[in-house]
């Protein structure tokens, strides 16, 4: 079964545009859970921009499904997660300033600085997945410095879907059947939405888990979160 991690950046963004703690991010992380999520994800910015490290520190004490805490491996990232022990890291390669995450790692020219971070993670039983572009050469290279999984970035299968289905589908299937092929755990996100998740999901059942928070925090402000949270897990349900 796929599972459903909500990444809840943008309601800790909604939160710091007025100050104060509302909408309080730890409460909505705890709803989530209750409404059927398998999982929460945040991604701590250096300028602390949506989640900050102490959201991080409380859903730590909260979280009873998993904890996917996803970034850049700075070193202030990287004794973070450290510290915090989550079911999950999963590494990024976003700069500082990037406005979100754009594209996935060269894991093959990046072989051995993903191979220290990985075995730092390990040491304290931390599950490793890399964010990858759908190639299978960067998938290879993820399962040769020793991550779990890759996590691939749908963001050009989402804009794609809009065009073409067929061939949205298409253009991920080597980097997903690769991963299948190799025994890596696959994950999926950005810009995974109702519309194109079935589709993904049809074609690729053996997707370990789905982290989605833009589209889902949007489709919540008509539906509301829980009636979201059980339309995204039916679209996992096929």
């Amino acid at each position: 079964m796929t599972r459903l991690s909500v990444n809840i950046n943008k309601v800790a963004t909604l939160r710091n545009a007025r100050g104060g703690n509302l909408p309080d991010v730890e409460r909505f992380a705890v709803d989530c859970e209750r409404f059927g999520a398998e999982g929460i994800t945040v991604h701590p910015r250096p300028d602390e921009r949506h989640i900050r490290r102490s959201d991080v520190y409380a859903l730590r004490k909260l979280v009873t499904t998993e904890l996917n805490i996803e970034g850049n491996p700075t070193p202030d990232f990287m004794r973070l997660v450290l510290d915090v022990v989550p079911e999950q890291v999963t590494l990024v390669p976003d700069a500082p300033d990037q406005l979100t995450s754009n594209h996935g790692w060269d894991t093959v020219a990046n072989a051995a600085h993903l191979r220290e971070l990985i075995e730092a993670f390990h040491r304290k039983y931390i599950r490793v997945s890399v964010f990858v572009d759908a190639d299978p050469q960067m998938v290879e290279g993820a399962k040769a410095v020793g991550a779990d999984r890759v996590e691939l970035y749908t963001g050009p299968y989402a804009e794609l879907f809009e065009r073409d289905h067929e061939l949205a589908i298409e253009t991920y299937r080597p980097a997903a059947e690769r991963a299948h092929q190799i025994g890596l755990g696959l994950n999926a996100g950005h810009d995974l939405n109702l519309r194109n998740l079935p589709a993904f999901h049809k074609a690729f059942p053996w997707v370990d888990e789905v982290s989605i928070g833009h589209a889902l925090i949007a489709d919540a402000l008509y539906l509301g979160i829980e009636e979201t949270i059980k339309q995204y897990k039916y679209a996992l349900s096929n």
